[in-house]
């Protein structure tokens, strides 16, 4: 889709490609008092590859964000996953497209160690919010708000 402006005095017309926009929904998962983070794989896109974030994905047509959750965890890291609310909502405009990150908090009942199979990810790490470790890792640019957020003590 085109949209057109008309610029100052000298009405030039100018043609503007519409940038993509995404929709995507975040599990921050708790477990025995830590968060889940993953690492994602490498790309082409400078800007998120190799990047910390927390797990999720694209929100299909009809699709609630809690479903859309719960399919992407379960197809990206085998987890079943309850999904308790909304944590924030993030906008963010990366070079190539305009995202819009719900991220939703999330538990396991486990007592054990969830199993998790990654099918997308370099690495995953179950870290205490807070600390540097935690804090330090170079998270994806969307990602920062929600672990700002989280930094907020409740």
């Amino acid at each position: 889709m085109l949209s057109f402006e008309i610029l100052g005095d000298q009405e030039e017309l100018r043609v503007m490609s519409e940038r993509k926009s995404i929709e995507v929904v975040a599990a921050v998962i708790y477990w025995n008092g830590k968060t889940l983070c993953v690492q994602r794989g490498e790309s082409k896109l400078d800007y998120i590859s190799k990047k910390w974030e927390f797990p999720g994905g694209k929100v299909e047509s009809g699709e609630s964000l809690s479903d859309a959750l719960k399919r992407e965890i379960l197809e990206e890291l085998n987890l079943e996953i309850d999904v308790q609310g909304t944590l924030t909502t993030v906008h963010h405009s990366y070079p190539d497209f305009d995202l819009t990150m719900h991220a939703l908090e999330c538990s396991i009942e486990s007592e054990m160690e969830p199993s998790v199979v990654r099918t997308e990810h370099l690495d995953h790490q179950w870290l205490v919010v807070g600390t540097a470790e935690f804090e330090s890792l170079d998270w994806a640019a969307a990602d920062v708000p929600i672990v700002e957020v989280l930094a907020v003590p409740s």
